[in-house]
């Protein structure tokens, strides 16, 4: 029921998380209120670059995808823990290069990036600018050209696999708004064209095939499919590639019924597929790069509400309201997401409850869950939600002008504001 090892329930009845009691977090930060364990995540970024040094001898490093959560204290404890940052906006760059974080271990994505982005990223000596289409390699060149350097890229390639997965999270198959289509010649094409630059380093290929997958197969097809291609390239073209990205996707556990695979097995069974074709194929194992996010702060981040009506439709629902909704967390009404909830104050009771959760926004198909069991609830208890420690904040919004939550990171019984609550002022500041 508790899902994460960084949570567990106190003498009083109460959740905790990382040491925290979590109505005393309520009680001391006010509700809505995301909370992230540092703990949690330092052990996840330890896990994984372990994992580089028993698969890999340690030639290859992971990337923190930070669209899942992104805000400064975030990028300097990866950063800390020997990770590079993925981003994919100007405002992650920005915020990402604020922290500290060197421009070399920044890797630069996105499908659409505007022409101030690229120019940023060049300017800003990015490693590794991740080109989506032939037009922005194009666009790449000149503004290289106009800042008399060399931008260092890699391509990102659609290798026709299709993740098991909801279709708005799926990426690698030939039908998506991402990448360069490796089975129709797109992508050796920009490979050939990426070659005859002055202004441009072709140094890998990356590709991404989803999000909260469940399975290793997908992943050591994907590694299998991208070495086929690189050893094609160096037929061809007799170039070899310094390093292959092969994204993230790992999925983590929403409910108890989620069937996770532990990190350290997506990476062996990865591994064991890139050293097999590399052999085969007379390659030399490039350096290798993946993308966690989600199972790098989904886990290990919770948010608390304030229950206040309890509306009972007999023989309809029960209606749980917060003082939430889909502004602070917009998975379910996206997508119907699920998650665990629990009532923080009885965590230690029977989840013998039936309830929507309904957040506050003035739109019916605000809901967090629905038909789900909670603790018995009453008009004042703390409600929780329970990993969302991804896609949350970084989705968040002030629908109906409601404030964005703090967000506070908990380690060894201690708190700390990482990210400020909105104010009303806030609200109006770029207003007219």
């Amino acid at each position: 029921m508790l899902i994460s090892d960084c949570l567990s329930c106190n003498d009083a009845g109460h959740l905790v998380i990382s040491g925290c009691d979590t109505v005393d977090l309520a009680r001391q930060y006010g509700t809505p209120l995301y909370v992230m364990s540092e703990d949690k995540i330092r052990e996840t970024c330890r896990r994984y670059v372990s994992s580089f040094q028993t698969n890999y001898g340690g030639n290859g490093r992971p990337i923190y995808a930070s669209k899942a959560f992104s805000c400064k204290e975030i990028y300097r404890i990866v950063l800390s823990e020997g990770l590079d940052v993925e981003v994919v906006s100007g405002g992650e760059l920005y915020t990402a290069l604020q922290a500290g974080v060197p421009a070399s271990k920044i890797h630069f994505q996105g499908n659409n990036k505007s022409i101030g982005e690229i120019v940023y990223a060049v300017e800003s000596g990015v490693g590794d600018i991740v080109v989506d289409h032939p037009s922005e390699l194009m666009q790449i060149q000149r503004a290289a050209a106009e800042n008399s350097t060399v931008a260092s890229i890699s391509f990102r390639i659609k290798p026709g696999i299709d993740a098991h997965t909801h279709d708005f999270i799926r990426t690698g198959q030939i039908d998506s708004k991402f990448g360069i289509d490796l089975i129709s010649g797109e992508a050796m094409e920009a490979v050939r064209t990426a070659l005859t630059m002055d202004h441009i380093v072709l140094k890998g290929l990356h590709c991404h095939i989803g999000s909260q997958i469940l399975e290793k197969e997908p992943f050591v097809h994907a590694a299998e499919v991208m070495l086929d291609f690189y050893a094609q390239i160096r037929d061809e073209l007799g170039v070899v590639f310094e390093h292959l990205n092969l994204g993230g996707g790992f999925g983590i556990k929403y409910r108890d019924e989620d069937l996770t695979i532990p990190y350290e097995e997506y990476m062996a069974a990865v591994s064991v597929a890139v050293h097999s074709k590399c052999k085969a194929k007379e390659l030399p194992t490039p350096k290798i790069f993946i993308e966690p996010g989600r199972s790098i702060v989904g886990e290990a981040g919770i948010t608390l509400y304030t229950v206040g009506s309890v509306k009972e439709i007999p023989g309809v629902r029960n209606y749980v309201t917060i003082d939430g909704g889909m502004f602070d967390n917009p998975r379910y009404a996206l997508y119907q997401a699920d998650y665990t909830c629990l009532i923080a104050n009885k965590a230690d009771q029977p989840a013998d409850y039936i309830a929507t959760i309904a957040g506050k926004c003035c739109e019916s198909g605000d809901l967090i869950q629905e038909h789900t069991a909670l603790q018995t609830p009453m008009e004042g208890d703390l409600l929780v939600v329970l990993s969302t420690g991804a896609y949350n904040y970084s989705m968040a919004s002030n629908y109906n002008r409601n404030l964005k939550p703090a967000c506070v990171m908990v380690s060894e019984g201690e708190s700390r504001i990482v990210i400020k609550a909105e104010t009303y002022e806030d609200l109006v500041r770029n207003d007219v």
